[in-house]
């Protein structure tokens, strides 16, 4: 598996030894910057195949547990071994992963889609209890009506009544 930033080292570190070893390691203050157990914030974590296709990608836009390592912990196993889309990474696959880690910053309702970016804002889009989320920058996805179109087929809604919300991401590596 490939990664650089700390975040993505962590993450790596949990699949890993998850996968090979069925372990769940606990974050070690350490040798894990700061900041992971200062901070509470949803996170997404991606992995993709080195040819470039998405392997697996779970997260949560608000957080769900006491700090980021614990987050980023929960979403890369679950990326790992309970994205619906595809079966659960085993050990051979794990030196043909790229991971990627997205903190999810503050959720802000949207007035218009004026106010949008794909390649800046990720989006939600929320009818009832019915909720699509898109991460930004994502290969393919160059506008507006596409990023909603997508988050739309996500989260169940065929209709023009619902919510947008917009927030951006720190993207690691």
């Amino acid at each position: 598996m490939i990664g650089k930033h700390p975040f993505v080292k962590w993450a790596i570190d949990v699949i890993e030894n998850y996968i090979k070893f069925g372990k769940l390691i606990e974050p070690d203050k350490d040798k894990l910057p700061k900041e992971m157990f200062e901070k509470k914030a949803g996170c997404f974590v991606t992995l993709h195949l080195t040819n470039g296709s998405l392997r697996g990608c779970i997260g949560t836009y608000e957080p769900t547990k006491p700090n980021l390592a614990l987050e980023i912990r929960s979403n890369a196993i679950a990326s790992a071994t309970r994205d619906p889309r595809f079966p659960p990474v085993t050990s051979d696959e794990l030196d043909k992963i790229i991971v990627t880690v997205d903190v999810i910053g503050k959720i802000e309702p949207v007035n218009s889609i004026k106010e949008l970016d794909p390649k800046k804002y990720g989006i939600i889009v929320s009818k009832g209890w019915n909720r699509g989320l898109l991460l930004p920058d994502i290969e393919g996805v160059d506008t507006v009506e596409e990023q909603i179109r997508i988050a739309k087929l996500k989260a169940g809604i065929f209709d023009n009544d619902f919510d947008i919300y917009k927030f951006t991401v720190e993207r690691y590596e």
